[in-house]
């Protein structure tokens, strides 16, 4: 594990079993790694060398660049020359473009001259920049493009001055990389209005370049402010960096947007006050993604890139991820997964556990190392969302918190909905022993989706709080699409129902109460089972006893005999022989009835058929 204290280098590094064995790493980038004078270790952190790129800027904004995936900002430790770890996703591009010029059998730089000349890289942005903006001087520079201060000259914002982010054409060489500007143009303009999200201007462009401008953040990076601080926040400190970070990436979930790249260089503050106001910016590698969707591109900065990532199957949970490891460093000084290669930190984050044994762990508070866990555990399922974790005692405590509605209890309440009767008794069964944290949590979401004077919530309440804290990003990540088609399964569930008779056929409680949401409404009891997270409620130290208490509970109210092709039929399993000999052990012989184990596996969410199964 990698210590940033302010210890000597060569008595502070341990050995690490999952680094590779050779002894200095080479610099996967294409160019050499440039060294200057100005790019010095910090006497607080002897090993954390600032990125080759740093002394090409100040510390008033970030570096620009459009499709900047080689860069990561938190550098490994003091090596014999500058080392940067390219992004995740650069080996496997090599792989592909080698694989593809073999296959060709074209020369490479004549291929991406006839690519080049087929890129259509008109954007449709405003073309008179030169006459509404005065470029100042440069302030940042990255891979791909290069950063501006720069006035209006006229307008409204007349002599305000802002940050430009200027993005060459010629950089532009593939049709990625002319999506990937576009992209981030469109996320900028559909985001706006959050304090905590850095202020989107306008877009332009001309035959040479694109221009993005946005708010000039003058206080520096959060990274800055950490190694000033020789790595160590107070918990309060930390707290205050960490409420205005999940309030804007629980603001950007919510809209269907995930970051992708979330790290201490991608905050900025507004001045150099103490208590300045936290900004994101950079969200050239983010993407808008669906409710029941996963992403598959491996993109993000080593240090920070969650588990389920490098397993190329993702969302929005892999930014509570990258907030956990800024979390750990805020508290410690410490990245609590490092190696000295790229290869040694994916293997790190994937099988290695963030140490809370050395100092100043012992000395912090419970509440504080059981956030950060709860953040960083490798299974998403079991991770806390980012409105979520603005509810966790540490963060909390006595204040009261405003919340954005979690987007989580979305998606929970559609599985709900197209689950059989059975698993909603059993999931009615453990939402009676959810402890006060996980109720004080959902008592927010419910009060959120404000419920009428009878205390019931309809679909139309869910409606209201999406479109409450809709912006444009809403419509691009379709999120009103999946409303819509959570309305129609809702119908053909009813007109099955009508049809066949449900109380008749299934015989468990009656159909109003099972299906409320449709009708007079849900009410918070049936709210909470519909909304419970069973892999987080798992993680808790108070399982076992929970789901022991849960069955008792289901045996008296839900539980019934059940005959193997209709359990087969609940988790869409189909009816093959081997599956029924699995399926076979949780019915329990004696009376028919489903058993323990066969609770438990249907309470893990089998019964939803394909749980965010679209991956792109």
């Amino acid at each position: 594990m990698g210590g940033c204290t302010s210890k000597p280098s060569s008595t502070s590094v341990k050995p690490n079993p999952y680094a590779p064995k050779d002894s200095l790493p080479q610099n996967d980038d294409s160019t050499p790694a440039r060294t200057s004078t100005a790019v010095k270790a910090s006497p607080f952190f002897p090993f954390y060398t600032p990125s080759p790129a740093r002394h090409r800027r100040n510390k008033s904004h970030r570096d620009g660049g459009g499709e900047s995936k080689s860069v990561t900002g938190t550098p490994l430790r003091q090596l014999a020359r500058a080392f940067h770890p390219p992004s995740p996703a650069k080996h496997i591009r090599d792989v592909l473009r080698r694989r593809k010029e073999k296959k060709e059998g074209a020369p490479p730089a004549a291929r991406q001259r006839e690519e080049e000349v087929g890129l259509d890289k008109r954007f449709g942005f405003a073309k008179d920049f030169q006459s509404r903006m005065e470029l100042g001087e440069e302030i940042g520079r990255g891979h791909f493009g290069y950063t501006c201060s720069a006035k209006f000259k006229k307008g409204e914002f007349k002599d305000h001055e802002v940050a430009v982010k200027v993005i060459p054409k010629s950089k532009m060489t593939t049709a990625i990389s002319v999506e990937d500007v576009r992209r981030e143009v469109k996320i900028l303009r559909a985001l706006s209005g959050h304090n905590n999200l850095v202020q989107f201007y306008d877009a332009f462009e001309d035959n040479a370049n694109v221009y993005i401008v946005m708010e000039l953040c003058g206080g520096g990076e959060l990274l800055d402010r950490i190694l000033t601080r020789g790595g160590k926040y107070s918990e309060d400190d930390a707290k205050a960096v960490l409420i205005q970070i999940l309030n804007v990436v629980a603001f950007c979930h919510l809209q269907g947007v995930v970051h992708r790249d979330l790290k201490p260089e991608n905050f900025l503050y507004i001045s150099k006050e103490e208590n300045s106001q936290l900004k994101v910016i950079d969200f050239g590698l983010s993407d808008f993604v669906r409710p029941d969707e996963r992403l598959n591109d491996i993109v993000g900065s080593a240090y920070y890139v969650a588990p389920e990532v490098l397993h190329r199957s993702y969302t929005t949970e892999a930014d509570v991820w990258s907030i956990g490891v800024i979390a750990y460093i805020l508290l410690c000084g410490s990245r609590p997964f490092w190696a000295r290669t790229e290869s040694g930190i994916f293997r790190a984050v994937l099988k290695a556990d963030p140490s809370f044994d050395e100092p100043p762990w012992p000395s912090l508070s419970l509440e504080a190392k059981d956030f950060v866990k709860r953040l960083l555990y490798k299974d998403p399922r079991k991770r806390m969302t980012a409105s979520q974790a603005l509810m966790h005692p540490w963060i909390s405590g006595s204040k009261k918190m405003n919340i954005p509605f979690d987007i989580l209890i979305f998606r929970q309440i559609k599985a709900y909905l197209k689950s059989s009767s059975l698993r909603k008794a059993a999931l009615m069964a453990l939402s009676k022993t959810l402890i006060t944290d996980e109720l004080l949590y959902l008592k927010a979401q419910f009060a959120i989706l404000a419920p009428n004077k009878n205390g019931l919530i309809t679909l139309d309440n869910i409606r209201t709080a999406l479109a409450t804290n809709a912006t444009e990003a809403m419509k691009e990540s379709r999120i009103p699409d999946f409303l819509a088609l959570v309305l129609i399964l809702l119908l053909s569930f009813v007109l099955v129902c009508l049809l066949y008779g449900f109380n008749k056929r299934f015989g468990v409680g009656n159909y109003e109460q099972l299906n409320g949401l449709q009708y007079k409404g849900m009410d918070f009891e049936e709210f909470c089972a519909a909304s419970i997270s069973v892999h987080q409620h798992e993680s808790l130290d108070c399982w076992e006893q929970s789901v022991r208490h849960a069955y008792e509970l289901f045996e008296m109210n839900g539980n019934r005999v059940i005959v193997i092709e209709e359990l087969a039929s609940e988790l869409g399993v189909g009816s093959s022989i081997p599956v029924h000999t699995i399926l076979h052990d949780w019915i329990r012989h004696s009376d028919g009835k489903l058993s323990f184990l066969g609770f438990v596996k249907l309470l893990h969410g089998v019964s939803s058929r394909q749980p965010l199964a679209k991956t792109r």
